[in-house]
């Protein structure tokens, strides 16, 4: 399989998202306008769809939830457990720490629905979509849990009003109760789905930043190894324990390989901690998706 022809049209739309936000008129100020969009429309579209549009055996899904669930708090654990780590300990400051661990396990969920469809087809396109619905809670409670140590935050209000999640489930429930989609309307959902995997990755690129990283050095180079190295070695670990097909191996490896979520700077903002910081993490993490990929599918596959 050539990976670069495969990741060339996810990866050449991020760096036109980058490109157009820089140096063109369409600034942040528009692509903040497309995040929501993408976010609380687009995006909870195409993953219902992606969920209803086949039907979900459970006991074949089960395996693959498992190795997933497994995978995100070993995941969460590691990146969890680096100032604990002898003489690399020293080195890390433990507030932009808890900003940061965040990047080590959340996933960028656009890139991961552009990429599932191109390795795996629509069967790859609803494992990745089970997979981003009982994964999203898990990372989502661990990326808030060690900010909020430090102040009063209600992150299982926004956790239970997340419009990802509410959409995951709300297609799994659909799905096991028969529903499917009326023949009427599936050209213009298909077409919103379509809409949301390429605008979602547009404004990935836009979000790129590379200020802010002269500091912290130590953290944030062990910080993406954990995430581009170690996750797809665990992915891996994982898919022997569980068992898993060629198929779930290959969804489950490319999970792991994925860049980090391009929210982890916004949330780390809206907690009162170093925004720009974790926000350069998310550009070199998108970066990296670029080598960890290959591997993943290339080597560990």
């Amino acid at each position: 399989m050539n990976f670069a022809q495969l990741l060339f049209p996810d990866f050449s739309l991020i760096l036109l998202g980058y490109l157009v936000c820089r140096f063109t008129a369409l600034n942040r100020t528009i692509w903040q306008q497309v995040d929501s969009l993408v976010y609380y429309f687009l995006f909870p579209v195409l993953l219902f769809h992606s969920i209803v549009k086949s039907p979900l055996d459970p006991a074949e899904a089960s395996s693959l939830i498992g190795a997933g669930l497994c995978l995100a708090m070993s995941a969460i654990a590691l990146s969890y457990s680096l100032p604990w780590w002898p003489v690399l300990g020293r080195h890390i400051d433990r507030r932009d720490h808890a900003a940061s661990a965040q990047v080590g396990f959340r996933f960028n969920s656009f890139i991961a629905l552009a990429l599932a469809e191109r390795i795996a087809g629509p069967q790859g396109l609803l494992m990745i979509s089970m997979l981003i619905g009982f994964c999203v809670p898990t990372f989502n409670i661990g990326a808030v849990w060690p900010m909020a140590r430090h102040g009063n935050t209600h992150f299982l209000r926004e956790l239970l009003r997340n419009p990802l999640i509410i959409a995951t489930a709300s297609g799994l429930i659909a799905n096991l109760l028969g529903f499917r989609m009326p023949a009427l309307i599936e050209p213009t959902v298909q077409r919103i789905g379509a809409a949301a995997l390429a605008l979602g990755l547009l404004a990935a690129g836009a979000g790129m930043q590379l200020g802010s990283l002269r500091q912290g050095k130590v953290l944030g180079v062990s910080v993406l190894l954990c995430k581009h190295l170690g996750l797809p070695l665990l992915a891996w670990g994982w898919s022997r324990v569980w068992q898993l097909d060629a198929t779930q191996t290959t969804v489950l490896l490319a999970f792991s390989a994925l860049p980090t979520a391009s929210t982890c700077y916004v949330l780390a903002t809206r907690m009162g901690y170093n925004g720009p910081y974790v926000a350069g993490l998310v550009t070199l993490s998108t970066l990296s998706g670029m080598l960890s990929l290959p591997f993943a599918l290339g080597v560990l596959r």
